[in-house]
């Protein structure tokens, strides 16, 4: 399992731990595992947020 996989696990778990609430126990599940792929693809090194534009 790479790390943006555990990245996405991890926050989706958070997600059920809160599932005590309909639809925004889904948006709470949604928005953990975006956030936990962020993650995982940043320390993985696929997604370099520090890039900027050249003018």
């Amino acid at each position: 399992m790479n790390t943006a996989t555990t990245g996405l696990a991890a926050g989706m778990a958070l997600g059920f731990a809160g599932f005590f609430g309909g639809f925004w126990a889904f948006l709470l599940v949604l928005v953990l595992g975006v956030a936990g792929l962020i993650a995982g693809l940043v320390v993985q090194g696929d997604l370099d947020l520090r890039t900027r534009r050249q003018r």
